[in-house]
């Protein structure tokens, strides 16, 4: 050790790495099962409702750099400590590959910031190899995650309405609030194309759960953080009553280095560095959970090594770092003049959209395996510096009052006619698809590059495949025919082969899962069917580094019943004297 390590005197029951969703969880349910628990965040403690730290309900030009670059990934006023680049803690790329990494450093991580869109898991997602015959079966069902859904459901609060669609899971839905005019226009076309155009399943309060939280009071600020936690924050809804418990032990500003184990090869607790001063210390407890994120906690293990575990902690199979796999992402905008010169209203609503498009189509009747959902923005939100028509790529042009062409730009009076007539008049369209896991996409230990705190980083090698470039490109011809349907102008150029049809760099869309995957099988996988460690027993991952294959819906919902599911697992275990 290049540190001294000045050890903690306290033994812990559960020593949780990582405060977001799975972390956040995993505290809440072992605290109420009475057990002592060490929480560490890297980053410092998070309160949407300090007035110290909230950015709710503040106005753009609050912003003390007035449009110029932000501080923060999505925006001055967004709740994102951290992003795809924090000083002193840099990742590496192999053979010209592509990965971008999101690290969140703050109490909550990441689900400070999302979108909020919960969705289930279907029966095929966890089973795409026996339909497709490409990656892996979960060891798991639909029928084994399904009660914990439900639990997450009721605890959390999720809007929604039952459909019946297949492989799209209904659940315990909350009224959802009406669609918006452009989102109404969305559903028209939508049904001329057969495609389902649901209401979202977002994690946002339209009515009370709890005495602690509050409805969503429709300001459209999500991403700000809810200083009537209205929405779903890891810090808010799961860590702060976990704390209130009084068997919680908070550690912000702690580093995690490596995962200490003893002469057997047992997890002992972990090695951290303090950013307050720079010193290494450790934590000691009975049992180890990470939930850093798929990419930390897999960096974490590949860091963690003995004489026990030469090729790192849990790691004898040598997946650990593979089958690392993020969502797709492509997007199309366009003008709709039907939307212009429209009355001023609020129609905020909540902080993101109010309906979606599921997976609607047969795979096997198409050139590419797993699906993509449809998310969509527009109306008539805040402006902000910067606000334009969202037509800069038709040609410097846009229609005029007589009809014609008119010039974009000018001043004056002018200028504010046209930003009062075309205000609310665009609408833009994301893809979000399932990637296929598999085993040459991977993190790995850089040998030659260390952080600021001395721990050697993280190397991805991430290339898509056809599947995904193909499915790129049904994104692209579905977005340009929803927006012609209704009646609009598509913006800019359409995506071709050149630019992957638009397909962002993988990381960009923050699902990346994988790393630490669950399987019946110990040399093919890192995790049992219960989130823990094949070859060290009291160890346990419950982020989404345990998941074998992503779906086309957002991880945190699943991410939140597994580790739930993994809690009821510990809690028994412990009571046995297995762990």
């Amino acid at each position: 050790m290049a540190f001294e390590i000045k050890k903690q005197a306290k033994l812990y029951d559960v020593c949780i790495v990582g405060s977001g969703a799975g972390g956040g969880m995993t505290a809440k349910i072992l605290s109420e099962a009475g057990l002592k628990v060490a929480l560490l965040e890297a980053g410092p403690k998070y309160d949407p409702a300090d007035p110290e730290q909230a950015t709710q309900l503040k106005w753009p030009y609050e912003s003390p750099r007035r449009g110029a670059s932000t501080t923060r990934p999505f925006g001055d006023f967004d709740a994102a400590y951290g992003g795809w680049e924090i000083d002193g803690e840099p990742y590496t790329t192999k053979n010209g590959t592509a990965f971008d990494w999101f690290r969140s450093r703050m109490l909550g991580g990441r689900t400070n910031h999302w979108g909020r869109i919960s969705l289930r898991f279907g029966e095929r997602d966890f089973k795409h190899k026996s339909y497709d015959g490409l990656g892996d079966d979960w060891p798991i069902s639909y029928q084994d995650v399904s009660p914990y859904y439900d639990k997450v459901d009721k605890l959390i609060g999720v809007f929604g309405s039952k459909e019946n669609l297949p492989n799209e899971p209904d659940g315990f839905f909350l009224p959802p609030p009406k669609p918006r005019l452009h989102e109404l226009m969305v559903k028209r076309a939508g049904e001329k194309m057969g495609l389902p155009v649901i209401p979202a399943r977002l994690s946002i309060l339209t009515r009370s759960v709890n005495k602690d939280r509050s409805p969503c009071f429709y300001c459209s600020q999500c991403s700000r953080g809810c200083t009537v936690y209205g929405d779903f924050s890891s810090s808010s809804v799961l860590i702060k009553p976990a704390m209130k418990s009084g068997h919680v032990d908070l550690y912000t500003g702690a580093m995690v280095r490596e995962v200490l184990t003893d002469d057997s090869g047992k997890a002992t607790g972990v090695a951290y560095v303090d950013k307050s001063d720079m010193q290494e210390y450790s934590v000691n407890a009975r049992v180890v959970v990470l939930a850093a994120s798929a990419c930390e906690s897999a960096r974490l293990l590949l860091n963690s090594k003995s004489a026990k575990h030469p090729n790192g902690l849990a790691n004898s199979s040598g997946v650990v770092g593979k089958y690392l796999h993020d969502s797709t992402g492509a997007s199309r905008g366009g003008f709709v003049p039907a939307l212009m010169d429209r009355k001023r209203y609020n129609e905020d609503g909540v902080g993101g959209m109010h309906v979606y498009i599921p997976w609607w189509a047969d795979n096997k009747k198409l050139d590419f395996a797993r699906g993509y959902h449809i998310e969509l923005g527009g109306g008539m939100h805040m402006p902000s510096y910067g606000f334009g028509f969202g037509l800069e790529n038709m040609n410097g042009k846009y229609p005029g009052r007589d009809g014609k062409p008119k010039a974009a730009g000018g001043y004056g009076a002018s200028l504010k006619d046209d930003y009062r007539r075309y205000y609310g008049a665009y609408i833009g369209f994301a893809g979000r698809g399932e990637c296929i896991a598999r085993e040459d996409n991977y993190c790995e230990i850089d040998p030659n590059v260390v952080d600021k705190y001395g721990i050697p980083v993280l190397r991805f090698h991430y290339t898509w495949s056809d599947h995904e470039i193909k499915q790129a490109k049904h994104m692209q011809d579905t977005f340009e025919q929803l927006i012609v349907e209704m009646g609009g102008i598509p913006s800019g150029t359409k995506a071709g082969a050149d630019t992957m049809y638009g397909l962002e760099n993988p990381g960009r869309i923050i699902h990346e899962v994988g790393t630490t995957r669950m399987g019946d099988n110990p040399a093919t996988s890192v995790l049992n069917k219960f989130n823990q460690s094949h070859e060290v027993k009291n160890l346990f991952v419950v982020d989404g580094g345990a998941f074998v294959s992503q779906a086309d819906k957002n991880p945190t919902w699943t991410i939140l019943a597994l580790a739930w599911r993994a809690s009821d697992y510990i809690v028994d275990q412990l009571k046995k004297q297995n762990l």
